[in-house]
């Protein structure tokens, strides 16, 4: 299937205001009920993907579960969930961050990478790059190393993927939003 930039654009909804005033959530839960742009989107990450050294797939809560449950899957790798703290059992690792609606905490299970693994990290959607970064840092401490970090949507105005590159860590998206868009 070919990839259509429009088409993922045209299915992501922006939401002014939400979770606070001042805010635009982009709404990725359209591009979810296309069947077709699901694949589109899948298929674009799994090409990009599949020959690379890549041995873990690391998602981010919540969002980032439903494509890296997918790629694990399709790309035959481990995944490794990043979630908001309290919400994974046994013994973990956490890392503070800011985002753009406040302090966040992001834990990893400590088994998760015992050192040396490559792992692609996946998000709906680069913002300031803070949940990125944490989960980053939580890699670099089980010895592992980010070979990229991937994501449906780019909000470059928000600074996160410049953020993310200054930190030496490489990031590609299927489509940007200005913040005018």
């Amino acid at each position: 299937m070919i990839f259509d930039e429009y088409t993922i654009k045209s299915l992501i909804r922006p939401v002014p205001d939400f979770p606070k005033p001042g805010v635009v959530f982009r709404d990725i839960t359209p591009l979810y009920q296309s069947p077709r742009a699901m694949r589109m989107v899948a298929d674009s990450l799994i090409q990009r993907y599949v020959e690379s050294p890549v041995t873990h797939i690391g998602a981010i809560d919540a969002r980032g579960f439903l494509l890296g449950a997918v790629l694990a899957y399709e790309l035959n790798k481990p995944l490794v969930l990043f979630r908001k703290a309290g919400k994974l059992p046994a013994d973990t690792l956490s890392e503070s961050y800011t985002s753009e609606y406040g302090e966040c905490h992001i834990e990893v299970q400590r088994d998760a990478l015992h050192g040396g693994e490559q792992v692609l990290l996946l998000d709906d959607l680069i913002a300031t790059g803070g949940t990125f970064l944490a989960a980053a840092r939580l890699i670099k401490q089980l010895g592992a190393e980010v070979y990229e970090a991937a994501a449906i949507i780019d909000l470059p105005d928000l600074g996160g993927s410049r953020r993310m590159q200054d930190a030496d860590i490489p990031t590609f998206t299927l489509c940007a939003f200005e913040e005018n868009e």
